[in-house]
């Protein structure tokens, strides 16, 4: 199991972000946390800056879209240059048409779900995905409390991906930290958000490099 660490920039600096992105060079990519006002009661940045930070970095650009009409906005953020564009089961009227568009844009087409939205009811979706996001916590801000309860799903949602084969990733995001990485692992996730655990620190570089390596040390 190939384990990546993408760290949000949610909890960094956000008026400094080139220098922010730079201080964790370690990161398999950088996860960006688009948020509407509506989707979630937060709001952060839209298409120009995901175009500021893509013309800015070459790392892996991770957009999770905690917006409404999904369906409508998410095509923009591949055309941006976003290699990886989420968008929340909840907020798509059309699934099927959204992930292929994605695709057809270049992009990796992932599906992401609310701590309390089951998994089995898009298991015939993931064929059409590159990726599954699992929130364990409710999506809108960052450094809440890991749930655990989210932790059976993730159990469920990998023995459906290793059913159907294929390299679909499995991503975790909310609460991720040295605490509770290796319980995700344990779980079968293999791609973790980690913010204010990263940017928190002193080093967050060396964050990502330690959750990295206790990751790996329980997947191996």
């Amino acid at each position: 199991m190939g384990i990546r660490i993408t760290p949000s920039i949610l909890n960094a600096e956000l008026g400094g972000l080139n220098a922010e992105i730079a201080r964790v060079p370690s990161a398999d990519g950088v996860h960006l946390d688009v948020m509407d006002n509506h989707f979630v009661p937060n709001l952060t940045f839209g298409v120009p800056m995901v175009e500021s930070i893509r013309r800015n970095t070459t790392k892996f650009l991770d957009v999770h879209l905690m917006i409404a009409q999904a369906d409508r906005w998410a095509p923009a953020y591949a055309e941006a240059g976003a290699e990886s564009v989420t968008f929340h089961i909840e907020a798509s009227d059309a699934p099927v048409k959204l992930a292929r568009e994605l695709r057809g844009h270049g992009a990796r087409a992932s599906m992401a779900l609310r701590p309390a939205t089951p998994i089995e009811p898009y298991e015939d979706l993931l064929g059409e995905l590159d990726m599954v996001l699992l929130m364990t916590v409710e999506p809108g801000f960052g450094g809440q409390k890991f749930l655990d309860l989210v932790l059976p799903k993730i159990r469920r949602t990998r023995k459906l991906l290793d059913a159907r084969g294929g390299d679909i990733w499995l991503q975790v995001d909310g609460g991720v930290s040295a605490e509770t990485i290796e319980r995700c692992v344990e779980a079968g996730a293999d791609t973790f958000v980690a913010g204010s655990a990263v940017f928190s620190s002193d080093d967050p570089d060396a964050v990502v490099r330690a959750l990295k390596a206790q990751a790996e040390g329980v997947a191996s």
